[in-house]
């Protein structure tokens, strides 16, 4: 069943459709994940069957890739914010979980590169949750 897609970046001059069906959803705790994610880890979704059509902004997007590495991250040059990019020669989208503006029905398969885990990623759901900042 294919499915439709929209997403965007935080300043709004980068959007985008993905249309097609994602066949897997990864939490890639690599180090070189956490590096440009800021973050515990990257949440991505990967497709060698969906589309990606820019609606706008196609200029502002930029890919850079780590020397040495399959690594590559493509953002907007305005925010930063992560945009998806075509890899492996054009043959895999792949598409950062959060910067879907549609929800997704998929649950992540894997936690994968476990292995370099943030030590501080640990047992978090036990932490209290806020809806908001909290007071």
């Amino acid at each position: 069943m294919s499915s439709m897609h929209t997403g965007s970046c935080l300043c709004g001059k980068v959007s985008f459709q993905v249309e097609g069906t994602f066949e897997s959803f990864f939490l890639c705790h690599c180090s070189h994940c956490q590096k440009d994610s800021g973050s515990a880890h990257a949440a991505n979704l990967f497709s060698t069957t969906a589309r990606l059509t820019w609606v706008s902004g196609a200029d502002n997007v930029t890919c850079f890739t780590l020397l040495g590495s399959r690594h590559t991250k493509a953002f907007c040059k305005t925010c930063g914010s992560a945009a998806p990019s075509l890899q492996m020669d054009g043959k895999l989208l792949v598409v950062p979980a959060g910067s879907l503006d549609t929800d997704v029905a998929l649950q992540p398969n894997a936690h994968i590169f476990a292995a370099s885990r943030a030590a501080w990623d640990r047992d978090l759901e036990a932490l209290p949750a806020f809806e908001t900042f909290p007071g």
